[in-house]
This record gives structure tokens, sequence and C-alpha cells, in this order.
């Protein structure tokens, strides 16, 4: 397993732990969201899955269909799945790009989800700005358009799904 589990012990550990994975996260704001450290907390906690490598190479966070979260894209997805994993957000840093890092991140993910007995998962992509290096990745890990939205006159989003098991 490459990804570590991020949790509230990890988090009340190692205080440059939070505050590197917010970074990491907050330098790619545009292709996932800012978060502040209270909102990052929330969604650790409230996460099905919250993975992440050393030296905050990358981050994974993800959520069931029980969750507490609100983000319009969850609540996309959980009007009309029954179950299923939620991709948030996935960030790689800029200098580990290129080492497979989302790939195995997503991998373990597979793994996770289909132990707890899910078999869908599912994850949005901005098409306005647009995001190509994502859309490539996503369409190569087995994801297809479930549908789309237009969530401000500056951002738009594809749902995609993928079949687990």
């Amino acid at each position: 397993m490459i990804g570590l589990r991020l949790d509230r012990a990890a988090l009340d550990n190692d205080h440059g732990l939070r505050e590197g994975l917010l970074a990491l996260n907050n330098r790619s704001a545009l292709e996932t969201s800012w978060l502040e450290p209270a909102r990052f907390d929330h969604m650790v906690m409230s996460a099905f899955a919250a993975l992440y490598v050393p030296e905050t190479q990358a981050l994974l966070l993800t959520f069931d269909q029980r969750a507490d979260y609100d983000s319009p894209n969850f609540l996309w997805f959980r009007d009309r799945f029954e179950r299923f994993v939620y991709v948030d957000r996935i960030v790689v840093d800029a200098a580990a790009r290129g080492l497979g890092l989302a790939r195995k991140l997503y991998e373990q993910l597979f793994d996770l989800a289909l132990e707890a007995g899910h078999d869908l998962l599912a994850c949005e992509v901005n098409s306005q700005p647009p995001n190509p290096g994502s859309d490539a990745f996503h369409a190569a890990m087995g994801f297809v358009e479930a549908g789309s939205a237009a969530l401000t006159p500056e951002k738009t989003v594809r749902y995609l799904t993928r079949p687990l098991g």
C-alpha cells in the first residue's frame, strides 16, 4: 500500500502533516477547491477513505453515500445512486507527478471500496475551466460520463462513474 490513512490521530500527532496537506491541496485550488483548516479536518473525519503519500506528495479524499458532506457534486451523486464512493479530490504535488501515485492511490481505493461492499466509484472533473490531465487519467482508469452540471458561469463539471468488481 502506498497511501497511509489520514485520520484524527494522524492530524493530532503530526501538526506539520495538516499544514503540508492543506498547502498541497490549496496549490491546486483551481482544480479542487480552497480549504481552510476547519473544513479540511471535517472532511477527513467524514471521509470514507482519506489517504496520503508521505512527504505530502499526494492526497486522496473520498466519501460514501452516508457522509456528512454538503458538496453539490457529492449531492448530485447521492440523489442518483443508492450506494457509491465519491472521490472528492486527488492531488499530487507537481514534483511527484509522473510517478504513478494517483493511479496507485486509486487502486488502493478500489480495494477498500470493494472490501466495504461498494460497487461504484464516482467523481467529477472540471470541463470549464478544462482539466485535460484529469480527463485523460480518469478515462484511462475506466471512468465514463454519467452527467454534467454548470455550477457557476465560470465552472462546469462532468460527472463520472466507474463500476467496481
